[in-house]
């Protein structure tokens, strides 16, 4: 009987190579030539060859460190063990953690809304409406003398003679849109653009004179124009993302962000002086 309890001992009991310091002794004994890069590790295989993979553990040691991907790891050997996993070139940029960057999709662009077009429209309005009280002009004759008083001939206006045109009674019309000076004379600028859009027939960009004074007759009502993108519509401020840019909807019109995707060589200069059409 005691004869039979040793040999299923014998039989049922695991190799003593398969535990694990076993399996450490084994490992370092093969290994014992063979060097791994940062983030691997030596190992025997089933056939007692050496073979190299990435580290499965770390220690907890925390020695910060910032890598080249922008990503912080505990230790150096978190971000060689990082590099190893994802096969990507990753070297440590600075000690501790990384420093919180906004993207380049946090950058909205410079745009004129809707409601900015409008509000625009309606204060011009009330200002030539007040001419015509104090001076008992009709508005159709007001207008027509302003509109020959900035045009240089060609029987149009474009946007810059629209400006002069505003500039007439700055103060009057107090145009403020924001409180930097820069800001408020580019959103002006492109409220203008879409004013002359507003009642432009032809498509020309600019506006002759039954299109100015239908631009800015009380009783016409502009229609509150969509955008469009890939069969679906969207109200206006509404906003998408193409790569690493950020594009708002406005007056009908995908206005995007001009952004380089080149990691830390961001251009930071938003495209204000043309529209992104989808």
């Amino acid at each position: 009987m005691l004869t039979v309890l040793l040999l299923q001992l014998f039989l049922f009991s695991p190799p003593v190579s398969s535990s694990p310091l076993a399996k450490v002794n084994q490992d370092q004994s093969v290994c014992s030539r063979t060097f791994c890069g940062a983030g691997r590790e030596c190992v025997s295989t089933d056939r007692g060859e050496p073979v190299c993979r990435c580290v499965q553990q770390c220690d907890a040691s925390e020695h910060w460190v910032c890598g080249s991907n922008s990503r912080s790891y505990r230790n150096h050997c978190e971000l060689h063990r990082d590099a190893c996993i994802t096969k990507t070139k990753i070297h440590v940029q600075h000690r501790g953690h990384c420093l919180e960057k906004p993207t380049n999709t946090d950058v909205s662009p410079i745009v004129c809304f809707l409601s900015d077009r409008d509000w625009l429209r309606e204060r011009v309005i009330q200002w030539v409406q007040q001419e015509v009280e104090s001076n008992a002009w009709s508005a159709h004759d007001l207008l027509q003398t302003y509109f020959q008083t900035y045009d240089d001939g060609d029987s149009q206006l474009d946007s810059k003679e629209f400006l002069s045109f505003l500039k007439h009674n700055e103060t009057a019309l107090n145009l403020t849109y924001s409180k930097t000076l820069e800001t408020n004379l580019l959103l002006r600028s492109l409220c203008v653009d879409a004013l002359i859009e507003l009642s432009d027939e032809n498509a020309d960009w600019k506006l002759s004179l039954p299109e100015f004074i239908n631009c800015l007759t009380p009783i016409y009502h502009p229609p509150e124009r969509k955008c469009a993108l890939e069969d679906e519509v969207f109200e206006d401020g509404a906003e998408t993302h193409m790569e690493c840019n950020k594009c708002v909807c406005a007056c009908g019109n995908w206005v995007c962000t001009a952004l380089t995707c080149n990691g830390e060589n961001i251009n930071k200069h938003t495209c204000t002086n043309a529209t992104e059409m989808f």
